[in-house]
C-alpha cells in the first residue's frame, strides 16, 4: 500500500510559493516568448543580424501538484524580455529593441493546458540604425499594444504538444490592431534527457491583424537538453519566412535562414 500512498500525496495539491517548473510554457518557436536566446541570421539580401532574447518567465504561486515537468493545477506566473536586433555587418548596430512583460495565470490537467494572460509590448527604435538612416526617427513608429491573451494546448502523445492561441489588444498604438492568432508544434522526447540530449521539431505560425492576417512562420529543428527542472537548453537550424518580428519594422518582409541557441526555463 506504500507505493500508492506515496503516489497519491504526489498528486495531492498544495500550495507553493516560487514553486518550480512551468504549467503552461513557452512556444518552442515563438518569436516573442520570453527566454534566454540568440539566432546568428542571413536575411534574403545577405545581410548578417543577430536576434537575441534576454528575459524568462518563472512561476510565482501554485495551487496544484509538485511535479516539475508536468505540474497540474493553477498557477501565476511573471515574465518580461527584451528583443534586441543587432545589424553584424554594420558595427554591430542595434537596429531595434522590443520589450514584453506580462502576466499568464495558467491551468494544466491530463494532456490539457490553458492559459489566460496579460501582456504589454512596445518597440523602440536603436539609436545606431537612426544615425545611419538619417530622418528614420522622423519615421519611426510607436508600436505598442497591452493584450489579453487565451491559449491553449495539448499533448497529442508524451512528445508531441500542439497549441492554439489568440489575443485582443485592448490598447494600441503605431499601426498595431486588436487580433493576432499562433498556432504550432513542438515535439520532442519527453522527461530528462541526460548529457545525450534528443532532437527537436519546433513550427509556429503567428497571424495579425494588422497584416490583414498574414504574419510570419518561423520553423526550427536541432537537439535538445532538459533537466529535471523542466529547463531546456536547445540548438539547432532557424528559418523565419514573413513580416518582421521587429515590430518597428512589422510591415516589412523578411527571409532568414540561421543557427540559434534557446534556453527556456
Amino acid at each position: 500500500m506504500e507505493p500508492v500512498l506515496v503516489g497519491r500525496a504526489f498528486k495531492a495539491p498544495v500550495w507553493q510559493l516560487l514553486p518550480d517548473g512551468l504549467i503552461y510554457r513557452s512556444y518552442m518557436a515563438g518569436a516573442h516568448e520570453p527566454r534566454l536566446s540568440s539566432t546568428i541570421d542571413w536575411d534574403q539580401g545577405g545581410t548578417l543580424l543577430l536576434d537575441v532574447v534576454l528575459g524568462g518567465r518563472v512561476g510565482l504561486i501554485r495551487y496544484g501538484t509538485t511535479d516539475n515537468l508536468r505540474p497540474e493545477g493553477w498557477q501565476l506566473d511573471i515574465e518580461g524580455a527584451a528583443f534586441p536586433r543587432l545589424n553584424l555587418d554594420q558595427d554591430w548596430d542595434m537596429e531595434s529593441t522590443d520589450f514584453r512583460a506580462g502576466l499568464p495565470l495558467t491551468f494544466g490537467h491530463g494532456n490539457w493546458q490553458a492559459k489566460f494572460a496579460y501582456y504589454h509590448l512596445s518597440s523602440h527604435l536603436g539609436d545606431e540604425f537612426a544615425i545611419r538612416n538619417p530622418g528614420a526617427l522622423a519615421s519611426r513608429i510607436n508600436y505598442s499594444r497591452d493584450a489579453l491573451v487565451l491559449g491553449i494546448s495539448y499533448y497529442a502523445t508524451p512528445a508531441a504538444r500542439f497549441y492554439a492561441e489568440s489575443g485582443w489588444a485592448f490598447y494600441m498604438d503605431g499601426g498595431s490592431e486588436p487580433w493576432e492568432f499562433q498556432v504550432g508544434v513542438d515535439w520532442s522526447a519527453p522527461g530528462p534527457t541526460g548529457t545525450c540530449g534528443t532532437p527537436f521539431l519546433a513550427i509556429n505560425g503567428h497571424l495579425r491583424e494588422e497584416l490583414n492576417f498574414g504574419g510570419n512562420l518561423v520553423v526550427q529543428t536541432g537537439w535538445l537538453w532538459r533537466g529535471h527542472s523542466g529547463h531546456t537548453l536547445r540548438t539547432g537550424l532557424h528559418y523565419y519566412n514573413g513580416k518582421s518580428s521587429q515590430f518597428q519594422f512589422f510591415n516589412q518582409f523578411e527571409q532568414q535562414l540561421g543557427l540559434g541557441a534557446w534556453y527556456d526555463y
